[in-house]
């Protein structure tokens, strides 16, 4: 998942579920249980850095599964889609 300001064209954050967050936490990196982890730490970056609110871009991809848990996990850490 990357956080990305289109105006200035840079990455904010950028994580992965093989970041060492995750998969020391997580048997299988591939699943929805992981994609929930890193929404949910992909919130408290954001938090961090003090973005409150940004455009959830699913690239394509159909909102189910995974994508949906990411979305999820990220908007109960109470980022603003």
């Amino acid at each position: 998942a990357q956080v990305i300001d289109d105006k200035k064209g840079t990455t904010l954050v950028s994580l992965s579920t093989l970041d060492p967050e995750i998969k020391g936490k997580e048997k299988y990196q591939g699943n929805v249980k992981a994609a929930e982890m890193l929404g949910s730490l992909l919130a408290k970056k954001l938090e961090e850095k003090g973005i409150k609110k940004v455009v959830f871009d699913r690239g394509g991809y159909l909102y189910h599964g995974r994508v949906k848990a990411v979305a999820e996990s990220t908007r109960k850490g109470k980022i603003v889609f």
